[in-house]
Order: C-alpha cells, then structure tokens, then sequence
C-alpha cells in the first residue's frame, strides 16, 4: 500500500473513484477516506442558501484541510469552542472570523482570543461570565455578545437542552446587563443536534421572542446555533430549505431592527459527508462482527448513543446474499466497545472482508482516542460520492437569498 498521510493531517494521495480498489490493497489499518468535493458542495451551499451568516462549528471535524476547504467554498466564519480551535482556524485561515461561542471559558482564553487573535464575538449564559469577559477583555468597547437561551431539544435525536443556556423567565436581567456592555447584542440557542423537524427552530424562535420582548432591549445578531441534519439510516430528515425557509419567516416577525443579522452554526451538515472509514473483519460470531475501528476510535456516537450509520460491503464481485442485521465489536479489551446497530449487511460476510462505514466525517475523526494502542490508520482523498448525501441535487435548485437579510 502507498504510503498515506495520518488522519487529520494532509491527505494527498488520490485513489480515483474505486473504493474497492483500496480494500483489494488489503491494508491492516482502518482507512480514513476523504472527499474534499462533498465537503466543498455543503459549503457552498448553505454559503448560497442559508439567509444569513453560517459559521462552521470546529468541535465537529477539527481537520485542518477541512477547514481549508470550507475557508476557500465560502465559509468565512468559525464557531470556536476553546482556545486550541481559536489557534488552529488562526494558523489555517488568517483572515477568517473567529466567534467563540462555548457559554463557559476560562478567563485566560478570553484574553488570549481578544488580544492576540482579534476575537470580537463571545457568548454567555450567566452575569458570572459576562464579569469574565468585561474583565478579560479590559473593559473593550468593540464585543458581540450574544446570550444563549436555553431553548427545547424535543425535535433533535441528541439533546442539549441541560448544560448550557438561560431558561424562560431568567435572561431579562442579563439582556440588559449585556446590552449596557456590548456594541452588539446577539441572542443564541442549539436545538440539539440532528433536528429532524424544522418545527425545532421556529419553536426556538418564539423562544428568542419572548426573551427581547420581556427585556424590552434592541437585538443585533440572532444565532439559531447548529442542529442542522445530516442523512442516516433511519433518520432521514425533510430537504434543509425547508429548515432555512422556517428560519427566515420567523426571524422577519421578530421585534428587531431592519439590520439585525441571522446567523447559524452548522457543523454536522457541513462535514458528515466529508469522510467515511474502510475497516477489517477479524472475526465473526454469528450476528457479531469484530471490526479494526470502534468506540474509541471514529465510531464513538455508535457506541454510546446508538448512532446507526450506512455500510456496505467491499467485495468483487458482489455478494449475492440476503442482508441481515449486525452488531459489531471494537478492537480494544473493552466490553464497552460495541455498536448496537444493526448494521445491514450480507448474510455471507466474514473475517478478511472489508466494510466502507459512512457518513464519519462528523464526530468521527474528532471523537478518535489511541486507547488500548489503536490509532487512526491512513487517509486518502477519493473522488467517489458519499454513501448518502443530502447537496447532491442542489445545483438544480434555485438559491435566491431574501434580500432584506444582512450578510456581512
């Protein structure tokens, strides 16, 4: 096998469009396949569509060549969760706007953000971190601040609706405090991630209502967060216009300014498509499989949430068999590295066969641990599409903007 670069890293070795290709190469590692072309066909596409800014949520493909490509598909803004991603997007795209959103940063990482790396915008959720900032920032005139609301994640298949966020009847107080302190003030929320229902942000809209109309204060930035869907076996979600249409009629019946700017934090929808993972059976127990990949490596979310996620088997010719359902097992000692599934596959699969795992480009790679002494294998660029995807039909759709929306 050609000798590749690691996950994550740069991956310039290109395999055509022939994934089969790879497995007949019978590599012993997992490969990490990479498809810089769907990443750049989200990219442009909420570039084109969403009626508002879209800013790329590092936490869910830290990747460097990633963020390159979005950087030059026209993804200019970055949702930053730690003083490490602010680095990173810094080092990768100098001239990208860097939005540190997590609610809750340590003081230091506020100041490093504000005075070495030009970070303006910051989000907060309590008096206690709007201190933080004032202090951190040395009093600085020249802050979006935007409040996250603590909003319902009853349309998502993961919730986060507990950690972060003020609920209804607490953010009055704390509106008008940051409004006294900030340039701008922005109002955010996430309705948990993979909203099936574009009904999860017009009920998170209402939500935002209710807070600027109690606090009686102008509202510069409303930040609908991330939630936005990917494709997956059983959770197949309504066409994302339909999401970017709801967003922006409720946004228009806000009680806020002509100039207020819509922003959103997509992550999942902009990186799933990126990548997928070849791996090994080593063995197979009846409905079990023993895979070279697992929990503690790209498969995290099917282990511990029951993400279930497209398979198909790599063999030529064909296999002929019926497909059933299949559990698999991670390489480490751990009992605890196992995904549910099912994962459907042929009847007749077994050890020395290779699976292509989907849709891994989000919360794959970034989940990754060297547990037990398993790392991530070789990753290589290949030109095939994604096992699904949700953009493969958008140059056929019409990407008109309502002109009424800033963009910056």
């Amino acid at each position: 096998m050609h000798k590749h670069h690691r996950a994550l890293g740069l991956a310039t070795t290109r395999i055509g469009n022939r994934v089969a290709d790879i497995a007949k190469l019978r590599p012993v590692q997992p490969v990490t396949l990479v498809r810089p072309h769907a990443a750049s066909r989200a990219a442009r596409f909420f570039a084109e569509k969403f009626p508002g800014r879209s800013m790329y949520a590092v936490k869910a493909n830290p990747s460097p060549d990633l963020i390159q490509i979005l950087w030059e598909s026209g993804i200019t803004h970055f949702d930053v969760a730690s003083i490490a991603e602010v680095r990173l997007v810094a080092g990768v795209a100098p001239e990208a706007t860097l939005c540190f959103m997590h609610p809750v940063k340590a003081e230091e990482a506020i100041a490093e953000a504000y005075f070495e790396y030009g970070v303006r915008v910051f989000s907060l959720d309590s008096m206690e971190e709007l201190d933080k900032i004032v202090r951190a920032t040395k009093g600085a005139t020249d802050l979006t601040l935007c409040v996250r609301l603590r909003v319902s994640s009853d349309h998502s298949k993961l919730s986060l609706a507990s950690k972060f966020g003020v609920g209804p009847g607490e953010s009055k107080d704390l509106l008008i405090a940051v409004r006294q302190v900030a340039d701008a003030l922005g109002i955010c929320f996430h309705v948990g991630s993979q909203a099936m229902s574009p009904e999860a942000y017009a009920n998170a809209m209402e939500r935002a209502r209710a807070a600027i109309v109690e606090a009686g204060v102008t509202v510069d930035v409303v930040d609908v967060g991330g939630g936005f869907p990917s494709s997956y076996p059983g959770m197949e979600p309504p066409p994302l216009e339909r999401y970017f249409a709801t967003i922006h009629r409720a946004f228009e019946s806000l009680p806020i300014s002509y100039s207020a700017e819509l922003w959103a934090e997509p992550g999942r929808a902009l990186c799933a498509e990126y990548s997928s993972l070849i791996v090994r059976v080593e063995r197979r127990r009846g409905d079990e499989l023993y895979i070279n990949d697992g929990a503690y490596g790209a498969l995290f979310d099917a282990a511990h949430i029951g993400w279930r996620f497209p398979v198909r088997l790599l063999r030529e010719p064909d296999s002929n068999a019926k497909e059933m359902g299949f559990s698999f097992y991670g390489p480490t000692c751990d009992d605890m590295d196992r995904m549910a599934g099912p994962f459907e596959l042929p009847a007749d699969i077994q050890a020395g066969d290779y699976i292509e795992i989907g849709m891994l480009g989000a919360y794959g790679a970034a989940m990754r641990t060297g547990f037990n002494g398993f790392t991530a294998g070789d990753t290589v660029i290949v030109d095939d599409e994604p096992m699904v995807s949700l953009y493969t039909g958008e140059d056929e759709a019409a990407a008109a903007t309502p002109s009424n929306v800033v963009k910056l």
